[in-house]
Formats: structure tokens, C-alpha cells, sequence
């Protein structure tokens, strides 16, 4: 069994997709993982494991399927690590300080506390890519001061938002393909990057990486967002 606890949104009343996504990935255990998310995944409410050969599924009481992980793989290199300038730069321009969705998203939202969620910004930057400085608050890392799985997803998830423009279009993560190479500790300091890659219609395929200000990759995900009637997703 597993809760999501409320702490980890993403829309007020809904999990953070890239937490739940990294929360399959954990207890799949494949070195890449592909998560996809199938309905809104509910807080605070007991949920289930199930697996069929190579997938894991997450099930609500009643046996709908939340989402699912299979292992998944890579053909293109992640976006590669912005400069100094360049973080700067998108962080001053962070779109969701003047207007935000869900302004209490455990990753991106501005209405959260510091060490209560992880206040990642991404803006745009010259070369059209999102990127910002990110320092990991010790109230977000565990008990080992490093940050679990699937909140080391959940800082490789709304970069990717942010790169197709929240602000244009409310969208929700459809389907996540992750890789952490390293969990980030707390008081770190990290850059964070997010790039459109190409849109279908009401997909829109991001990708994202971490990495620390020496250019190593902590992690890196290819993204499919969807835009959603945004009336669906307030309080």
C-alpha cells in the first residue's frame, strides 16, 4: 500500500506528476523508467501495487488504474546545462511570478513555504530554453539529507511545463521517461533546464535536465504534457 500525502500536489487537489511518476519509477526499480499517469492521482488515500511482467500499476481501492512504469530508454541527448547567466536570467523572468496555475505545485508554485516544497523556477533564456539556479532545502530531503526518488522526479518535472508556457495553456503530465543518476543532497546548489521540443495538437513534448554547476547531469526526462480545460483543475 501507499498514499500520496497532500503535501505532494501538483493541482491543489491532485498528485505532482512528476512525484507520482517517480513514486512508480521507485517501486519498479528499472534504471530508466517510463511513467504514465492515467487519471488525476487522488491525496491521501490508500493505493495498490500491481504487476504484470514488465509493468507496475498504481491502483486506487476500486481497482482503476492511477498510472502505470515500464523500463524505458533514451534517443536523444538531454538539454545541456545552461550558464551561470543563462539561470539568472530565467529566473528573473520565471512567468509564474505573475501568474501561476497552481501556485501551490510541490515543484514550481510560488505560494509555497521554503523546505515545505521545492520552489524550483524555470523562465526563458535567449536560446528559448527555460533554466534557473535551484539550492535543495534541507526541509525537502530525508532523513540522510539526500533527496528521495520521487521527489528528485518531481525537480525534473515542471521545468518541462514551463518550457511549453503554462501561462498559455493549462497542461497536466501525461507521460514521464526519467533517469536519476544522482540524488541531489541537501544545500546544493543546481541549475535546472527545460526545452520544447514539438507540439501535436494538445501534446507537448518537453525534456528536462539537473545538473550541478560543474555541468555533471544529476538527472534528465522526456516529458508528454496535455492541455486540459482549466476549469477541471481549480478549486
Amino acid at each position: 500500500m501507499v498514499t500520496i500525502a497532500a503535501r505532494f500536489n501538483g493541482p491543489d487537489h491532485s498528485g505532482n506528476g512528476g512525484y507520482v511518476s517517480g513514486l512508480l519509477a521507485a517501486e519498479h526499480g528499472a534504471e530508466v523508467v517510463t511513467s504514465t499517469l492515467r487519471q488525476p492521482p487522488p491525496l491521501d488515500v490508500g493505493l495498490s501495487w500491481e504487476r504484470h511482467g514488465d509493468e507496475l500499476r498504481l491502483l486506487t481501492a476500486g481497482g482503476a488504474v492511477v498510472g502505470s512504469a515500464v523500463p524505458g530508454s533514451f534517443d536523444v541527448e538531454p538539454p545541456a546545462c545552461p550558464d551561470a547567466d543563462e539561470a539568472e536570467q530565467g529566473l528573473a523572468a520565471y512567468p509564474g511570478f505573475r501568474h501561476h496555475p497552481f501556485a501551490h505545485c510541490f515543484t514550481c508554485g510560488t505560494a509555497r513555504d521554503e523546505g515545505d516544497a521545492l520552489r524550483l523556477f524555470t523562465g526563458p533564456t535567449h536560446d528559448g530554453r527555460t533554466a534557473g539556479p535551484w539550492t535543495v532545502a534541507p526541509g525537502v530531503a530525508g532523513h540522510d539529507g539526500v533527496l528521495d526518488e520521487p521527489t528528485t522526479w518531481a525537480a525534473l518535472d515542471c521545468p518541462g511545463g514551463w518550457a511549453a508556457d503554462f501561462t498559455q495553456q493549462v497542461m497536466v503530465l501525461g507521460r514521464m521517461t526519467a533517469q536519476v543518476v544522482r540524488r541531489p543532497s541537501a544545500g546544493e546548489q543546481l541549475r535546472s533546464v527545460g526545452l520544447l521540443r514539438s507540439q501535436e495538437g494538445r501534446k507537448f513534448f518537453t525534456a528536462t535536465a539537473l545538473y550541478s554547476p560543474g555541468g555533471d547531469l544529476l538527472g534528465r526526462a522526456e516529458q508528454t504534457w496535455i492541455q486540459v480545460d482549466a476549469a477541471g483543475f481549480t478549486p
